[in-house]
């Protein structure tokens, strides 16, 4: 296997990999290295790379696989999103605003250690990561690895980008309203969101954004993805759900927009869907088109938590007035919010939850669209006010906030690409706590659909 091959593997091949003596731990982390040394300043995929720290980790690895240690991501190289603390660096968050060094690692950048992963580096997010697109005054624009000309989405943009690449062999990101599922789609890997409490946000980020946000990976193949919940997640058995056949699943598609946005689904991704109805249909599903009941109310669930989040997360900033404009425009946007109403959103949660879930009285999953068009280009909104970036935002991806809201597993699979060699994506959204199904469900379509022989030309 060469250099580019083996970066490209996967994390769960780079794991086997390594394990068999196929491969070392310090083969595979230079190769990584080297491949970022190239094409992170194309990309601007990572904010800061801890090279020597990796190389320092990798010889560590092969000396714990040579007396015989086995740890599931022995050696492999993973890469951090700048808003999940790794002990002894900054937590930047796309911003000037940060403080210092955080004083320990986060709790899922801990399991991932522990079960022999090596970070190579932290990931560009938007600035608080607020936006589906990674471009901020302090760090630069993160670009598209399909199209230089594109973003990648975000807030897990840089993730996105790396995992695109080959330049880790998973992402860590999280999830606070698509911000993992809307890179992966534009970036043309498996995105998943878990169930809300799945996967730690500890010890510093408890119920961020008023409980919208949660950790889960960007990879290229949906193994990868169930590895990182077995060795992350509070409960294991994803490994083996990914294995496993999905047997017959009633398969609802809903493609109506949520009360509340203004949004176009574009020809080219309306036909995405159709064709990954198609496919599951070819493949024995019951598949039937039904709309999910959102309810009036569900945009203004969603956005009041999200718009109170972004403003007090600002307030933990040690420099909050180096914040962007744009920035300080969306803080203050959340500042109208009255925390007892966000309190009575929380609250009401639960009927809305139950409104949504009306649907899997008929339906195992949801086919839903990913993006309602192709990703932006860098720089198209750059100099927007908080409001119109906003507006603009939400029509581009009105379909991946519900499941915030509602804490439930939901993720993003790739679906071909458009015409102008872009990828597309449909998202599929499960029951409670059934990233099981899920994840069946996805590696059958991968099965079937293969997309991570697929590289962008860089």
């Amino acid at each position: 296997m060469d250099a580019t091959d083996l970066c490209f593997a996967g994390a769960a091949e780079q794991a086997r990999l390594v394990a068999s003596g196929e491969v070392s731990a310090r083969e595979l982390v230079e190769a990584t290295l080297q491949r970022i040394e190239r094409l992170n300043p194309t990309l601007n995929a990572y904010r800061v790379v801890f090279a020597a720290r990796a190389l320092i980790e990798a010889h560590q690895a092969d000396a714990r696989h040579g007396a015989g240690g086995h740890r599931p991501l022995l050696g492999v190289p993973v890469a951090v999103k700048d808003s999940i603390d790794v002990a002894g660096e900054t937590t930047a968050y796309g911003s000037l605003a940060h403080g210092g060094p955080a004083d320990r690692d986060a709790d899922v950048v801990r399991a991932l250690r522990d079960a022999g992963a090596i970070v190579v580096g932290k990931t560009n997010v938007p600035e608080l990561t607020v936006w589906p697109f990674t471009e901020t005054l302090a760090f630069g624009a993160t670009r598209n690895p399909w199209s230089l000309d594109h973003t990648p989405g975000g807030s897990s943009g840089g993730a996105g980008a790396a995992a695109a690449a080959g330049l880790c062999g998973l992402a860590l990101g999280s999830d606070g309203a698509g911000s993992i599922r809307i890179p992966a789609a534009f970036c043309g890997l498996f995105g998943l969101k878990p169930q809300r409490d799945r996967v730690s946000l500890g010890p510093n980020q408890h119920d961020s954004w008023h409980g919208l946000t949660v950790n889960g990976p960007l990879t290229r193949r949906v193994a990868d993805a169930a590895l990182f919940l077995d060795v992350t997640a509070r409960d294991g058995g994803f490994v083996e759900a990914a294995r496993r056949e999905p047997g017959r699943l009633r398969i609802a598609v809903s493609t109506k927009v949520p009360p509340g946005a203004v949004a176009r689904l574009g020809a080219e991704q309306r036909r995405a869907g159709q064709d990954t109805a198609a496919l599951l249909r070819s493949l024995g599903h019951e598949v039937f088109e039904r709309e999910i009941d959102y309810g009036a109310g569900a945009a203004l669930h969603v956005t009041a938590r999200y718009l109170r989040g972004i403003h007090d997360e600002a307030a933990t900033m040690e420099h909050p007035d180096r914040l962007e404009p744009r920035t300080q425009g969306m803080v203050k946007l959340g500042g109208l919010i009255p925390a007892g109403r966000v309190a009575r959103f929380r609250a009401a949660e639960p009927a809305l939850a139950a409104r949504v879930n009306a649907i899997f009285d008929h339906a195992d999953v949801v086919l839903l669209p990913g993006p309602s068009g192709p990703p932006f280009r860098v720089g198209q909104l750059h100099g927007r006010g908080a409001l119109w970036t906003l507006n603009v935002a939400a029509a581009k991806v009105p379909w991946y906030p519900i499941f915030n809201a509602i804490g439930q597993p939901a993720a993003s699979v790739p679906a071909g690409f458009d015409a102008a060699g872009l990828p597309l994506a449909v998202q599929l959204g499960g029951r409670p706590n059934d990233e099981a199904t899920l994840l069946s469900l996805a590696a059958q379509i991968e099965r079937e659909r293969p997309w991570a022989d697929r590289r962008p030309e860089l």
